[in-house]
């Protein structure tokens, strides 16, 4: 791994699994989507290095992509659109950046020849557990337009290891937080909206359950994988193999926070009845028996360093405490 590509790099995993490769002595090639602001998203956050080189561009062009991955030893695809909520909206867009996007990667390595490919996969294609914990086998369960496409793309990356022996491995992160997730998703929703002071915090259905990774976690799990050669042509969770409910969750930050809160459900922030996910536990045996990793920060420590971080100068300026981001 002395030269890796990251699609998504500007991202919230992405950005933070740059950091990560550079602290590993990588030389990166990061992806932020082409924007005419030339922004790079959370990758403003990195101070510049001589060995990180930012692209702007977009996963939906075969002709970038092929020229974004020539020459290096692996490739990170993160790039994706995941709120789910507007995958209900749009999901056309969905299929087009997830499933063409993941093609448009696949057919560029398998061209190029000889590079490792990690496609980053997630816990939603697993819809509602039918058993816990939630194993490689488990069947997919396609619940949202969103978990359509990466069931998809998912699909998509296997079948050229099958056809073409591409070295690609499937990576199926379970629910990761930490600094610089969007407002889209539970944690960040619950810390902004009590940060800004509002009192009345508006939520979803607090009844299901996810497996919660910290992102530096999550970001090691991707880096570990792409070490072990026995990882090639498998999917493997990364997950911790803890459960906690939203209503749990919510309480914990509330406590960390330090504060007295009253919670409101908000039916847009509902998904529909068949659509919503009730139940992720994922099994870890699988990355721990190939890779030897493992959790090590817990969701109270992550959700102290999350809180700290979203409470910084400024921080809130990003975000949109008093609007759902769908």
């Amino acid at each position: 791994m002395k030269k890796v590509a990251v699609t998504g790099a500007d991202g919230f995993i992405g950005s933070h699994l740059v950091e990560a490769l550079l602290s590993e002595g990588c030389q990166v090639r990061a992806l932020s989507q082409y924007n005419s602001f030339n922004n790079w998203g959370w990758l403003e956050e990195i101070a510049p290095r001589e060995r990180l080189d930012v692209w702007c561009g977009d996963v939906r062009d075969p002709e970038f992509c092929r020229r974004f991955t020539q020459g290096a030893d692996t490739i990170f695809h993160l790039a994706a659109l995941i709120a789910i909520p507007y995958s209900y909206i749009a999901p056309d867009s969905y299929v087009d950046t997830n499933i063409k996007g993941t093609l448009n990667i696949c057919q560029a390595v398998k061209d190029h020849g000889d590079q490792r490919l990690l496609v980053t996969s997630t816990s939603e294609v697993y819809g509602t557990a039918l058993y816990v914990p939630i194993d490689e086998n488990h069947p997919k369960q396609p619940q949202s337009p969103y978990s359509a496409t990466k069931i998809g793309a998912d699909a998509i990356a296997l079948s050229f290891h099958n056809a073409f022996d591409l070295d690609v491995t499937v990576v199926r992160p379970f629910n990761t937080y930490g600094p610089r997730q969007s407002a889209r998703a539970f944690i960040p929703t619950i810390i902004t909206q009590i940060a800004a002071g509002i009192s009345k915090i508006k939520v979803g259905d607090l009844s299901p359950t996810r497996d919660f990774n910290f992102v530096t976690d999550t970001c090691r799990g991707f880096i570990d994988i792409a070490k072990t050669p026995a990882t090639k042509g498998k999917e493997i969770n990364i997950a911790t193999g803890k459960e906690t409910s939203m209503e749990t969750l919510l309480h914990t930050i509330a406590k960390l926070m330090d504060v007295n809160v009253e919670w409101i459900q908000d039916p847009d922030r509902l998904r529909p009845q068949n659509s919503e996910v009730f139940r992720l536990l994922g099994d870890n045996s699988l990355i721990k028996e190939l890779t030897g990793w493992q959790p090590k920060v817990s969701l109270e420590e992550g959700l102290k360093q999350t809180i700290r971080w979203f409470s910084e100068s400024g921080r809130l300026d990003k975000y949109k405490p008093d609007i759902y981001n769908r």
